[in-house]
């Protein structure tokens, strides 16, 4: 039988799929350990409600050192920008999301990532049962410093992707799992019920509701980072490379260092338990003492990880697709496929054999001609006005100054508009536009890889 440890944070709200708004009450939605820091008037968040908790959209502060930007008025009007239906403003905007998306990309931002959901999962069953709820190949992770990370997906039997998520290997019976904020409800439900009904060996689970997550971003990040940790600690970060960490005894706690993020920059997901409180402010501060490191928000992070081809679950994936449809075949591990052993693996194979069994469309990039970006729910047509898709995500890319858009493309059209250079349609604000269906990222990444 196995043995459930289960901590959970107290909540008031039901939190929302995905990256999306509610006019709700702030009163019913949790906080980070960083709300204080957000709303500081020299900070100046812009506080909306994002997966149930209150969280900072952009910044606008009063000191120089943490504004990207600075204070004062930057030359992108709201109407010029917006973020997932929301406008920034109604005026011209102060620091904000461009000016913040521009320093991650040529230094280091700062995100407060800590509505995540950290969960560990320890004890001699833990392997076993991880393996049973995802397709990576968990055995293959190193259990010993640096630990090794991958990114997987929560399927559901059906094989319709339940959540996206990263899982670490601290040890050999001991793992550590992020999942999305958006999502807490439905994963801890199922996670909850394949452990009532799991017959291995004993697995203790403990969702870390004491524990704040930062997000540092940019090719200076590590420069950033050195400086603030003791220097044996700071002296083991070159060999931490993409998607490897460390643990980290530091006047903060014992961090954990995992290298990498949701930006296509190098940088660094870090951890940090909320013993005496305070520990993730002071580490931020510490931080943003830096001259290279600026704060940044949601509305930042999103142009940030659709310029690398990074899906945003909500969006870009639901419980309808499959893991196939996705294009994320990278995720199932090659001893996995033999096995087949995992939730939703009978669709998953299917969509990952010679041909494609049952895959009927697939998530392709869109690279849409000049003027209004083709946003979310946008429709795709052939060049003959057949309509063959929809855009998932869009906007006008702060890097590549182009527009950008994420979708989905039917398999089944004649002229197999869903491969790359074919040319399609979108309909943008009741007229169609040209578009071309396009590789994904439209940067260069810069992972540190050693």
């Amino acid at each position: 039988m196995s043995l459930r440890m289960l901590r959970l944070v107290p909540r008031a709200a039901k939190p929302a799929t995905g990256l999306r708004f509610s006019s709700s009450s702030s009163a019913a939605l949790s906080r980070t350990p960083l709300y204080a820091f957000h709303t500081d008037p020299e900070h100046g968040g812009k506080m909306v409600p994002f997966a149930g908790f209150e969280m900072p959209l952009s910044y606008a502060g009063t000191k120089n050192d943490v504004v990207a930007g600075g204070p004062g008025e930057s030359n992108v009007r709201a109407k010029d920008w917006q973020w997932r239906g929301l406008l920034i403003s109604s005026r011209l905007v102060l620091g904000g999301a461009v000016a913040e998306h521009h320093q991650v990309r040529n230094a280091a931002g700062l995100f407060d990532v800590g509505h995540m959901v950290q969960s560990t999962f320890t004890g001699p069953g833990a392997l076993a049962f991880l393996s049973s709820l995802l397709p990576a190949s968990l055995s293959t992770l190193s259990p010993t410093s640096p630990f090794r990370s991958t990114l997987s997906v929560i399927l559901k039997p059906d094989g319709g992707i339940l959540d996206d998520c990263m899982i670490t290997r601290w040890g050999q019976d001991s793992f550590y799992l992020v999942t999305n904020a958006g999502r807490r409800d439905e994963d801890l439900a199922w996670i909850s019920s394949r452990l009532d009904a799991w017959e291995g060996d004993n697995v203790n689970w403990d969702v870390l509701g004491n524990h704040g997550l930062v997000a540092l971003q940019g090719p200076e990040a590590a420069k950033a980072l050195e400086s603030v940790l003791p220097k044996d600690v700071a002296a083991l970060l070159p060999k931490v490379t993409f998607g490897s960490s460390i643990k980290a005894n530091t006047s903060w706690g014992e961090l954990h260092l995992a290298r990498g993020g949701y930006t296509g920059e190098d940088g660094f997901e870090i951890s940090i338990p909320e013993v005496k409180g305070g520990e993730s402010e002071a580490l931020s501060r510490a931080l943003l003492e830096h001259s290279d490191v600026k704060l940044a928000g949601l509305a930042a992070r999103d142009s940030l990880r659709l310029e690398a081809g990074l899906c945003l679950y909500g969006h870009d994936l639901d419980e309808s697709i499959g893991i196939g449809e996705a294009g994320l075949a990278w995720v199932v591990g090659k001893d996995r496929r033999e096995s087949k052993d995992f939730v939703g693996a009978e669709r998953t194979m299917k969509e990952l054999a010679k041909g494609g069994a049952g895959i009927t469309r697939k998530r392709i990039g869109l690279n849409v001609e000049k003027g209004a970006p083709a946003r979310e729910r946008a429709k795709i047509f052939s060049p003959s006005g057949e309509e063959i898709g929809v855009v998932t995500s869009g906007l006008p890319a702060p890097t590549t100054k182009t527009n950008i858009s994420m979708g989905y493309i039917s398999t089944r059209t004649t002229e197999g508009l869903h491969k790359k250079g074919s040319k399609v349609l979108v309909e943008v604000r009741g007229k169609k536009r040209n578009a071309e269906v396009t590789l994904m990222p439209w940067i260069e990444v810069g992972y540190y890889r050693g």
